[in-house]
């Protein structure tokens, strides 16, 4: 593989890409100053899917409108130079076997994908995500890849401390370095791992029948680009294949299908120019729209891509009204459609979660939902200082709060449930929840009340109840609850997320005090 100059530029992005993907981790501090969500935010998918969903505008994603207008001026360079996953493929495709392309993915499949996700949001149904290749990459990493590495690094540590004897102490700073700064803060595996990391596969196993199989022919924000990349100033001189050579059909990654190279297939990997044996290529300033197929894609693909896009928003808004009074999202977030239609799916929240309480949604929220976060209280609980999840979120859709805000947001509300929880049902003490209970004046407590025991006798028994004013629905009353399986308290969503009033001082809100 020689060192071209985009290949040490494609290196370069993807080690910033693992080492901002590393660094989007819980590493003992309370801010995240560089995450991977940089990558996102540069993102012209998601751009053009924030803004036809939510129909708003967001600051965040200002790095993407830079990289519209590079595109326009430039050509496809972000898949050719920048884009993680394209590089990915370049490092794997040499090792790979090819055999004959598939024909089912020539022409106007990529279209087929692109124009019904960019119909959808304007629907109101952002699916973007499910498709964006670094989502794909991260997902892949996050949820499945990344823990499995922990896990190896964790399990081979203890093998080899068992073995070595008293020489340990002497590996234990080594280890204690690889922990802190490139091991991730827990192994969990997640839900949908194994479908994240299979599509991931699928992507790379189609490098098996053509070089950048994906980039050609499947992937939304290569075909978004491409078609960019057609109003591009810069053209290839010549445009066509030179009739005495065809070398550049061998060295070219994705567009010599043909004898011409258009410019929306060109991703300015300058492999051509670097290896053509008569020095005749090169890349110019011209005029019009010299190598370039119609602006538009035939109005078939165009209605049927619009249809598409309706079809698939239609069916896709339906939610279960039973899974949906447990769709606890992530603090700050107050209005659940519009949620979905910033939410860009990639997992980042989920990774940096402190108290592993953020799940990717797979049936619960429907097909509109599937791997936005969820908090699912029985498995973690949101920790009351943390604001990490929206720290690293690429468009805000969870909001970047101050801690004092954030304690504040309504996730959803504890209620208890008598037929479980000990002092109501066996009528014995328990107040684990209210000693857990994070609010300063607990929004959990206890009374003692006398009640009849089992035996028939009668007792005393501290009997718990919700303050619901004061209870912002973290869930770790239900993560702490001791009874196995269902809890005796669990948190449900409700529609009215208002905040609950600040209580600093020099305010005249009314304080923790005077609520019952």
């Amino acid at each position: 593989m020689k060192l071209t100059p985009a290949r040490i530029c494609q290196l370069i992005f993807l080690a910033l890409f693992l080492i901002l993907f590393v660094q989007t981790e819980y590493r003992g501090r309370d801010e995240i100053n560089a995450a991977v969500n940089a990558f996102f935010r540069v993102d012209p998918l998601v751009l053009f899917s924030y803004l036809l969903a939510a129909k708003s505008w967001s600051w965040l994603l200002l790095p993407a409108v830079l990289m519209v207008v590079a595109t326009l001026l430039l050509g496809r360079f972000f898949c050719g130079w920048i884009c993680p996953l394209g590089t990915i493929l370049d490092l794997l495709t040499a090792r790979i076997r090819k055999t004959a392309p598939i024909r089912a993915l020539k022409g106007n499949t990529k279209y087929w994908l692109l124009l019904p996700l960019l119909s959808a949001s304007l629907f109101n149904l952002n699916l973007s995500g499910l498709l964006d290749p670094i989502a794909i990459l991260l997902r892949g990493l996050t949820f499945l890849l990344y823990p499995l590495l922990g896990l190896a690094a964790r399990e081979g540590w203890v093998s080899l401390y068992h073995t070595i004897g008293e020489r340990r102490d002497a590996l234990a700073p080594a280890y204690n370095l690889i922990r802190d700064n490139l091991l991730p803060f827990r192994d969990t595996i997640y839900p949908l791992a194994f479908l994240s990391a299979a599509i991931l596969l699928g992507i790379i196993a189609l490098e098996r029948f053509e070089t950048r199989n994906w980039c050609r022919n499947l992937c939304p924000l290569g075909t978004l680009l491409g078609w960019l990349a057609r109003f591009s100033i810069f053209s290839r001189v010549p445009a066509t294949l030179c009739g005495d050579c065809g070398q550049c059909r061998e060295l070219c990654p994705t567009g010599f299908d043909r004898d011409v190279l258009l410019k929306e297939e060109c991703i300015l990997c300058m492999e051509c120019r670097q290896g053509c044996p008569h020095g005749r290529i090169s890349f110019r300033p011209s005029a019009g729209l010299k190598g370039v197929g119609p602006l538009l894609p035939e109005r078939r693909i165009l209605l049927g891509g619009l249809a598409g896009g309706l079809l698939l928003a239609v069916p896709a808004r339906f939610r279960n009204p039973e899974k949906e009074s447990r769709l606890l999202r992530p603090p700050g977030v107050r209005s659940e459609d519009e949620f979905l239609k910033r939410c860009v799916r990639c997992g980042e929240c989920m990774k940096v979660c402190l108290k592993s309480a953020l799940y990717p949604a797979s049936y619960q929220a429907g097909l509109e939902g599937i791997y936005t976060p969820l908090v699912i209280p029985r498995l973690g609980y949101c920790e009351y200082n943390c604001t990490l999840c929206g720290q690293v979120c690429p468009t805000g859709a969870i909001p970047a709060l101050p801690v004092e805000a954030k304690r504040r947001e309504v996730i959803g509300k504890a209620v208890f449930d008598k037929n479980h929880c000990l002092p109501f049902a066996r009528k014995i003490d328990c107040i684990v929840c209210e000693e857990h209970c994070p609010i300063p004046e607990k929004a959990i407590r206890s009374r003692e009340v006398t009640v009849m025991g089992l035996d028939g006798l009668s007792k005393v028994v501290k009997e718990p109840y919700l303050v619901e004013e004061i209870c912002n629905g973290c869930g770790i009353c239900e993560n702490v609850c001791p009874l196995e399986t269902k809890a005796g308290i669990e948190v449900f969503a409700v529609k009215n997320r208002t905040p609950i009033p600040p209580q600093s001082a020099g305010q005249e809100e009314k304080p923790f005090s005077a609520y019952p």
